[in-house]
């Protein structure tokens, strides 16, 4: 809209607006029906998009989303819309393999578009032109093999996949869909915040371990000796008053251990400038 005000071409009204999910949307204006979606939106509509086909293939090579806009069925455009991939990404994706963990992309865009932008990221597999009630399907094929999946999202459409999987995480500026069907939410948009819940999940289970030892540790030692089993050979017996300090002494252990966690280090500093090289990197938003 801005680009038609900024060139003084008139805005006209749609009527009858109507949005197809996964494929597109279509409207009338000016009495001429008018759609803009994907190709397989056109191909359902039995709208030939042949000549335009080599300049969607230019656009998907770079990344960006090709749309087709028809009016009045026939082919009349192709737009290219990009969502900059964030520096933070590419520097979140390689700590990820730095822990040894395999990073997807489930998306609807063709599969072009996403190895171009996988390309750039370096995500490990693609499953492209995923309709929104495929994306469960999809978390499944990768789950084969016993893998465990954590899957990140923020729209309506990820709400299943995040309850899906085995560990939901939503991007806290998204929908509310998607962050009441997560089990954890990143307070940003960063995907440096994927990074962090990693490890602090990683210390928080390592300490529950530590705590678990030490407790029954503890107690397998003392309670023989309060039952008495050293008497017989030594004549030593645990009065009630040092059974209840030793008792308050392991309690005091554990919960000092548990705080420890509170020292937490971000693994990645959310706040913390990107390298002018990786910045350098992110494509323009859309041509």
């Amino acid at each position: 809209m801005r680009a038609a005000r900024a060139e003084g071409a008139p805005l006209v009204a749609a009527e009858g607006f109507q949005s197809v999910t996964g494929y597109g949307v279509r409207a009338v204006v000016e009495d001429v029906e008018v759609l803009v979606g994907a190709d397989r939106y056109m191909a359902r509509e039995g709208i030939d998009v042949s000549a335009l086909a080599p300049e969607e293939t230019k656009i998907a090579s770079k990344g960006r989303t090709a749309l087709y806009a028809a009016i009045d069925g026939r082919v009349a455009a192709v737009i290219g819309v990009a969502d900059p991939v964030k520096p933070a990404s590419r520097a979140a994706i390689a700590a990820l393999h730095e822990k040894g963990l395999a990073v997807a992309m489930i998306t609807g865009d063709k599969r072009e578009t996403a190895e171009a932008i996988a390309r750039e990221t370096g995500i490990d597999h693609v499953i492209a032109g995923v309709l929104p009630d495929g994306k469960v399907a999809a978390l499944d094929s990768l789950r084969q093999g016993n893998k465990r999946i954590a899957f990140v999202g923020d729209g309506i459409n990820d709400a299943p996949a995040l309850a899906h999987a085995d560990v939901g995480i939503a991007i806290g500026t998204g929908t509310d869909v998607a962050i009441e069907s997560a089990d954890v939410v990143l307070m940003s948009g960063d995907l440096r915040g994927v990074v962090n819940a990693f490890e602090v999940s990683r210390r928080t289970m390592r300490n529950i371990r530590q705590n678990l030892f030490w407790a029954f540790a503890y107690n397998v030692a003392l309670i023989p000796v309060a039952a008495g089993v050293l008497y017989p050979a030594f004549g030593l017996l645990l009065s009630p008053i040092l059974a209840a300090g030793a008792m308050a002494l392991s309690s005091v252990f554990v919960l000092t251990n548990a705080l420890r966690l509170r020292r937490i280090a971000p693994a990645m500093d959310e706040q913390r400038a990107i390298p002018a090289e990786l910045a350098a990197a992110t494509p323009a938003p859309a041509e």
